[in-house]
């Protein structure tokens, strides 16, 4: 327990959890978030929760995250120091079964204010044309994420829509957690919740006329952009972006291409573009970035969720022949 000194009423109410359940006083608004300056400490997951949670939270929080930029989010490891800071958390934004480790480490750190993206909106599977968990039951260097769930995919925030959804959840969540601001959570939300249905609307009207719909990419991450937009993904090796293809898989997709008028071969920023560019290399195709958006590093193409997603678009019209 972390008990720094006496906390003001206005925290109290702060310290109300999310299904009812009241947080002690020692975890309140003032207790965690350095003591002094009064902003609720919140701890994110990985990027996608981070940005949520600053662009809603504004100036009244703190927010710190898990997964430090350039780490493969999937691949995290968690320190019993990263527990503990969880354990000290007010409120702590994470996608079950995205991440084992932080799964792990949030039911271990007893903190009470959890707020699991996958609630806030509907997770679906998704196969890339069946081969999205040709990978399944490699266990954790395999990456089975959400198999355990019925084999639901997590990657729902590269939808705009669907992170829409999420974004509201969120801005409800710290409302609750710090009710004395809630207002500017409100208008904060609404504010992030406008700019991402024009996105959503840029998405469809760029992509509404190609010349294919059909897209390869090293790790099959966009299936809800693809469902959402009307194309299909084609994933070199499933879920996970490191775990190498077999002959058969290189076979089949050199054929997709030449069937499907396919130009281009995505691969992203975090993890190894080596299969991309032998399969390119073996069917005259290009390469381009298809970025998943689980982290922005200084080889990101933009600085934030949104110019990341421009760049997407971008490359996806490219490769798709949009006009």
């Amino acid at each position: 327990m972390n008990v720094r000194r006496l906390i003001p009423t206005a925290a109290l109410a702060a310290s109300v959890a999310l299904g009812a359940t009241a947080l002690t006083a020692c975890s309140g608004a003032s207790a965690a978030g350095g003591g002094k300056d009064g902003k609720l400490d919140v701890m994110a997951s990985f990027y996608p929760m981070q940005f949520l949670a600053e662009q809603i939270g504004k100036d009244h929080v703190k927010v710190s995250t898990l997964t430090k930029p350039g780490v493969e989010p999937h691949d995290l490891e968690i320190t019993p120091k990263q527990t503990a800071q969880l354990g000290e958390a007010d409120v702590v934004l994470y996608l079950k079964t995205l991440q084992p480790a932080v799964d792990k480490a949030v039911a271990q750190s007893g903190v009470k204010n959890v707020v699991d993206a996958g609630t806030l909106t509907d997770l679906e599977v998704h196969g890339a044309s069946g081969h999205d968990h040709a990978h399944e039951g490699e266990g954790e260097a395999g990456h089975d994420h959400g198999h355990d769930e019925g084999g639901k995919d997590p990657h729902v925030w590269l939808d705009p829509a669907k992170y829409a959804q999420i974004a509201k959840g969120v801005g409800a969540a710290l409302e609750k957690s710090d009710p004395d601001h809630g207002a500017d959570y409100r208008k904060n939300t609404d504010e992030l919740v406008s700019k991402l249905t024009a996105l959503d609307t840029e998405f469809k009207d760029g992509l509404r006329n190609t010349a294919s719909k059909t897209f390869i990419t090293t790790h099959s991450a966009f299936g809800y952009l693809a469902e959402r937009y009307g194309l299909d993904q084609e994933g070199i090796s499933g879920v996970d972006p490191e775990s190498e293809p077999s002959p058969a898989r290189m076979k089949e997709l050199q054929a997709l291409a030449k069937q499907e008028n396919v130009s281009t071969v995505f691969f992203e920023t975090l993890a190894s573009d080596k299969t991309a560019k032998s399969l390119a290399t073996d069917t005259g195709l290009k390469t381009d970035v298809l970025d998943p958006l689980e982290g922005i590093t200084d080889k990101s193409q933009g600085a934030d969720y949104f110019e990341v997603m421009r760049s997407n678009l971008k490359n996806l019209q490219k490769a798709l022949g949009a006009n």
